[in-house]
């Protein structure tokens, strides 16, 4: 069986996924947190993996860079592997004045300069947004972990290196951070009837040049993790 981008068989999968942009990032993940891991994929070297976390099924899954490698993995594990809801486990660059290196920010909607939407030729303008019963759940751990969070907009952008500088403009209008992956994740996810929700740790802040380290972005950030499986955990 198996697609173009992902091997195995329906059933590989855990019904929800962990999805960090950096396949290195899931085998980390698999290897620090889950219990009886085994490795799903290796396609492309997109290392995805499936094991438990206090005794709840759960998987972990790369999904590369930006707004058309998440499409594409997030739309086969909706279609083909029959799961249900996908949390992003990512970095963003924090842009709002009150946003520091290392806050966790839950992406309530996601804005975006792509044109991801457009396949759906809606008659207007889609709002990208998360499953409030996923952002619920993330919240209220974060609360029990007794872990600050700040809950708000993201901005998906399809350029990493923006030759119009518009962030500015972006934090204008109240957005948290920028990523790259949120806003096509929470299309599939609408478009399928499934769930999803954006968990990103703030790895820069590029407005104020504050920056942590590569390594620090691959393996750190634990405390995004562990809100992401305990979520997991409280939903199940």
């Amino acid at each position: 069986m198996g697609t173009p981008h992902l091997q195995g068989n329906k059933g590989d999968y855990a019904k929800t996924v962990l999805m960090p942009g950096d396949p290195l990032r899931a085998k980390y993940i698999a290897e620090t947190y889950l219990e009886d891991a085994r490795c799903v994929n290796e396609i492309r070297g997109m290392l995805g993996y499936t094991g438990t976390y206090k005794g709840v099924p759960v998987s972990v899954q790369g999904s590369g860079m930006g707004q058309p490698s998440m499409g594409i993995y997030s739309y086969e594990l909706y279609h083909f592997f029959d799961v249900q809801s996908i949390i992003r486990i990512g970095t963003a660059g924090g842009i709002d004045d009150s946003v520091q290196l290392r806050d966790v920010i839950l992406g309530q909607a996601a804005c975006t300069n792509g044109n991801y939407a457009a396949q759906y030729r809606l008659p207007g303008i889609y709002a990208p947004i998360a499953s409030f019963r996923l952002l619920k759940a993330a919240a209220e751990t974060a609360e029990q972990l007794a872990m600050r969070v700040r809950v708000g907009n993201l901005f998906s952008s399809d350029m990493f290196y923006d030759a119009a500088d518009s962030l500015a403009d972006w934090k204008k209008m109240g957005v948290l951070g920028v990523e790259m992956e949120s806003a096509a994740l929470y299309m599939n996810a609408a478009a399928a009837g499934k769930e999803a929700l954006c968990i990103c740790t703030v790895s820069d802040c590029p407005l104020r040049q504050e920056f942590t380290s590569a390594e620090e972005r691959q393996t750190g950030f634990g405390r995004m993790m562990e809100l992401a499986l305990e979520t997991v955990t409280r939903l199940h």
